[in-house]
Order: C-alpha cells, then structure tokens, then sequence
C-alpha cells in the first residue's frame, strides 16, 4: 500500500475541524486565548486633551512672557476653569489640558517667582499637547477576530475599557502514552524500562497551543486496559495517543481504537520522521495516533496538531513559508518528505543560514531540542548544493 503524501495526511486531518463555539471570559483569563470576535474600542485615548510634559499650560496666543499661575492640573485632578489672557496653569504629565489652553511650556523653559511665571521660550499652538483620541477612538477596530491574544493585546484591551472579550472555547486534549517499558519521570525504572517524556512534552505542547489537556499517563500494553484508557476521554475534542499503533505483537492501540468506535481514516505516511502515524474520527472527536519514538512523535505534532488546534480555535492554519540558505550540501532524497533537524543562523543583514545537526536519529531528543528548525526536504528532492534556498518549519514550541 502506497504511503499518503503529508499534505494530504494534514488536508484530510482538517476537512473535520471547525472553529469551537465561543464563550465570554473576563479580560484577567483572555491571555493566549483565540478572539471570536472584532473588538471596538469603548472610549477615545487619550480621553482629553493630555499634557505630555511637566510644565506651565497656556494659551500661545498671548504674546506676553509673564503669566499668573491660577491654579494647577494634575493626572486624574483636572482644572476646571478658563484661562483668560496673561493667566497659566501648573500642570503635569498625562493631566487634562484646561479647555481655553493650547500650548504646553515644559518647566525647564521657565522661571517661577511667587505665583506667576516667566516664559523663557515663545509657546507654539499644540506643543506637548496629547490631542484626544491621539492613539484611538471610540468605535474604531483594533483586533481582528481570529487572532491569539498576548501580553500586548491585553494591554490595550483594558486601555480600550474592554473587560470581557468573546474568544473561542479551548480545545480539550487527551494524550495517553503507551508500552511496558515506560515509567513516570521520578519512578525508579527496571533495567528494561525508560522514563516517558512524550506525555509531557505533548502535554506541553499543546498547551502552548492553546489547548486544555488531560494527562492519561502511561497505559500498559493490554488491549482492554488501552480501550478503557480510550473511553474515559470521551470529552476530548482531541485524543492524542504515542506508541502501540503499529501492528506488532505489543501494539493495541489501532485495535483498541476500533473497539471504542473510532473510524480508522489513515495509517502510515510518506514523512521521515513519524511514518506510523494514524489519524480517526468518532463524530466531532478526532484521534492522532503518533509514534512512539520522542522526536518523531513531535515532528508528527508539530505538522498535525498545531494545525488542528489553530483550526478548532479559529486561527489561520496555513503558515507563511520560511525559506534559509543550506550551510551544507545535502543529497537527493528518497520517496518520504524528510523533516531535517538544524541549527539557524540569522546573519546581521536578516540572512538565514540553515545547517543540519550531525545526527538524526529519531530516539535523540537532546539534538531536537538543541535545534531551531526542521529543514523540509520534498519527496524525491534532487541534491542540494550548499547555498541553495529551502524550505524550513521553526521549531517555536
């Protein structure tokens, strides 16, 4: 049987997804959630004309040098009265600027005697003046939907008055790591057991990506201990399994799986690494049956659930295409799409230079996280020469 092409692996992958329903959270939960909504702002910033410097306002048209000081203006204790001509008010940083004043003169260009002072330098209509609405105004759309909200976003969401946001339901995901030979990490392992460390990095990752997880551990290699695993994750939006989805003697889970009622679509792909990887459906739920070796399990996570995840969030799925110059010369590749660890150098005039780490085995996790991008070499790419421009995915997780 023909191995599936990864693009038509991820295309049917998200032929099922669709944006979750969305829910309203206060504005102190929105972090590095996805927004479903446009959001208008609520009011002008500033609000009022504000005062940009410490100083004296006044009005530039009085051609007088010595003004009375009539009372002052300071951040949220504003002056209420009007200026008439030869009159000022003290004022400071971020304070309204009084009505009939159009001119702030910084104190450093004046000299203060009692209560009046002398301008040292001739005033200009608007000068260290924050005119209202000089960053935003009411009404106006400052986020797109569809977008994840950062530290920045949240900043000006509350400059906006913005104190509930509508953003999309965080995806549930399951990850349930699988086999014999694993131990929980801090467990004493028998000379023939390993420490799992794909629950926790998939855990991780998809919670980078948006995602609420539930943590199944380590299930043994029973079939009916993997297909009550299974079941209990009937609320995920996603299960994600590593390990056991081949068809050895020690392998369950596509069995397991079948049992519980999960339509097999997909199994094996045309990629190194992660070619045992397999893809299901149970109604809305979807399964990613990932490998079992570390690094191939989150390649495979990488290309397939971070996709999945931004499509059940609402965020755009397809990623600008980064390109870098190879530091080596690589040959021509095989039928499988080859995802290539590498180290990127960024040269002072933006350049990317992109050049394999030594070893690339899929059991080596210390390269992987040692390495910034996967070098993406096509099925049946012809050698490369070093220089030659290709195609790579960061590793931003």
């Amino acid at each position: 049987m023909a191995l599936m092409p990864v693009e038509e692996a991820r295309t049917r992958i998200l032929a099922h997804a669709k944006p979750l329903a969305p829910e309203n959270v206060p504005l102190a939960q929105a972090l590095g959630r996805a927004l479903a909504k446009p959001l208008n702002a609520k009011r002008d910033q500033p609000p009022f004309n504000s005062s940009a410097m410490d100083g004296y306002a006044l009005r530039s048209g009085d051609t007088m040098t010595e003004f009375k000081v009539i009372g002052t203006s300071a951040a949220g204790h504003a002056f209420n009265g009007k200026l008439k001509p030869g009159q000022a008010v003290r004022i400071f940083t971020g304070a309204p600027v009084p009505t009939t004043a159009d001119a702030v003169v910084i104190q450093e260009n004046t000299s203060v005697t009692g209560k009046s002072v002398t301008i040292l330098q001739a005033a200009r209509p608007g000068q260290n003046i924050r005119l209202r609405g000089l960053d935003f105004r009411k009404g106006e759309t400052l986020f797109p939907a569809a977008i994840r909200l950062n530290a920045r976003d949240i900043g000006l969401a509350a400059a906006m008055n913005c104190h509930i946001l509508s953003v999309r339901r965080k995806p549930v995901v399951a990850v349930i790591a699988t086999g014999d030979e694993l131990v929980l990490p801090g467990a004493k392992p028998r000379p023939d057991q390993i420490v799992s460390s794909n629950s926790n990095a998939l855990a991780a990752l998809a919670e980078s990506f948006g995602a609420t997880v539930i943590n199944g551990g380590i299930v043994r290699d029973d079939l009916r201990a993997t297909e009550r695993a299974i079941l209990k994750m009937a609320k995920a939006d996603i299960i994600v399994t590593t390990g056991g989805a081949s068809v050895g003697d020690h392998d369950f889970v596509q069995e397991a799986l079948k049992n519980a009622g999960v339509k097999i679509d997909f199994w094996k792909i045309a990629m190194r690494p992660g070619k045992p990887f397999m893809y299901g459906r149970k109604g809305q739920q979807q399964v990613l049956g990932l490998p079992g070796n570390p690094v191939s399990a989150l390649v495979c996570a990488r290309l397939f659930l971070k996709p999945l995840l931004n499509c059940l969030q609402g965020l755009p799925v397809d990623e600008v295409p980064t390109m870098a110059r190879l530091g080596i010369a690589m040959p021509a590749n095989d039928s499988r799409q080859d995802h290539v660890r590498a180290m990127l150098e960024i040269a002072a005039d933006g350049s990317r230079t992109a050049t394999p780490c030594g070893k690339q085995d899929s059991s080596m996790q210390r390269t992987f996280r040692d390495a910034h991008c996967l070098i993406v070499r096509p099925p049946n790419a012809p050698a490369a020469l070093m220089g030659d421009l290709v195609p790579i995915l960061n590793l931003d997780f």
